[in-house]
């Protein structure tokens, strides 16, 4: 782990002298994101490092030109998407990348024109006619949102794909009396569906362990993104005003403001000799990266989660404004993926190629067994606390 961080720690002089100054977090766990959203990388620029496609083919099983193929379909889908939904208007129901085809997929209602369906292709998407809008799948998060939910319930959100809004549910509770109320209730608010999970999720907090990036008071969490002034991090990890103090043990800063729950995210301010650079650590597993801007990757894009406790890994964002039932209370609009992670965690970056897209919240399992695990978006985060983020 020193090999690590001094490999970090030249990595960031580097930066600095190379004019990225600014006051920030430490070197050994620095990353970071933007706000408003920074746009995506040009579709022809260098796919990736070689650690990413390295990780990328260890994690999807891809020859290294499939992984580079597959970078540039979800460039190429993340600048698609947000043109496409403004095409189709009050008629978007959803969009998703499809790794098999490398192309992005807009979901419209019936009452979308030839014309819009015509415009959403020659934009480069794949169209799928649908009976629910996005604005009607969103209400019923809504209405489930006022809804008291049962400790079995994990969470819900809209899947575009299935054109429903699905209502997790732990696999021995399904047929728990209050599971069975819930779910009658949550029916009644439109179209709804059922999964059964393994577990609910929890959050990543841990105690204190030596040699991990950041504590507060006995709690050990991860560092998400440099801003400039701080970091942002997960909000069930310290209150505002709780100080916080390095992998090394010194004082850095303390918490500007955090949310928890209903939301899961803080910032950090940074000083005392501390400052910030645009990298999420890899940990060995792969490079170090730069971040470079905070474009929001869609369903099925591949993303990658660094956490001081499980470090670097891989997977697939699953869902996007999933409302989370944490036994602390629920949190919104959060992003779903099939990345693994474990107590200490919380807070780590959540990055799809060199674009921030938020801060560990918590999960189910573990990177023995597998799992599932959230984030909060991190432009949400920026805009909340009018922040800037880092990037190179």
């Amino acid at each position: 782990m020193r090999r690590t961080r001094l490999k970090h720690f030249c990595l960031a002089t580097l930066l600095t002298l190379a004019g990225l100054g600014g006051a920030g977090a430490h070197p050994a766990a620095a990353s970071g994101t933007e706000a408003p959203a920074s746009p995506a990388p040009a579709a022809d620029s260098a796919p990736a490092s070689a650690g990413l496609l390295q990780a990328m083919r260890e994690e999807f099983g891809l020859t290294e030109d499939q992984a580079e193929a597959r970078l540039k379909a979800e460039r190429e889908a993340t600048a698609i998407e947000p043109a496409a939904r403004r095409t189709a208007g009050a008629a978007y129901a959803g969009s998703w990348f499809d790794a098999a085809d490398g192309r992005l997929t807009v979901a419209v209602t019936s009452n979308s024109s030839q014309p819009t369906r015509a415009a959403i292709r020659a934009k480069g998407a794949d169209v799928r006619v649908v009976e629910h809008s996005a604005r009607q799948l969103d209400a019923v998060t809504s209405r489930l949102d006022k809804l008291s939910a049962p400790a079995a319930v994990g969470g819900w959100h809209v899947d575009p794909k299935a054109n429903t809004v699905v209502v997790s549910v732990v696999r021995d509770h399904r047929s728990d009396n209050d599971v069975q109320k819930f779910l009658a209730r949550a029916r009644a608010t439109g179209p709804v569906s059922v999964e059964t999970v393994a577990s609910t999720p929890r959050t990543f907090a841990a105690g204190t362990v030596g040699g991990d990036p950041y504590y507060t008071g006995n709690v050990r969490c991860s560092i998400g993104f440099s801003v400039y002034g701080g970091f942002i991090t997960a909000g069930h990890c310290g209150q505002a005003g709780a100080s916080v103090r390095g992998w090394d043990g010194t004082y850095v800063g303390n918490f500007q403001g955090s949310s928890f729950p209903d939301n899961d995210y803080a910032w950090v301010n940074v000083g005392s000799g501390w400052w910030t650079v645009p990298v999420v650590l890899g940990w060995g597993t792969v490079s170090d990266q730069l971040v470079r801007g905070s474009a929001e990757a869609p369903v099925g894009a591949s993303i990658c989660r660094s956490g001081s406790t499980t470090h670097w890994h891989c997977g697939t964002v699953l869902a996007k404004n999933e409302t989370v039932n944490y036994s602390q209370g629920a949190v919104y609009q959060m992003t779903k993926t099939s990345v693994c992670a474990e107590g200490g965690d919380s807070g780590g970056s959540f990055i799809s190629g060199d674009q921030a897209q938020g801060v560990t919240s918590g999960g189910w399992g573990n990177c023995s067994s597998g799992g599932e695990t959230w984030f909060q978006p991190v432009n949400e985060i920026l805009n909340r606390y009018g922040l800037t983020l880092h990037t190179y």
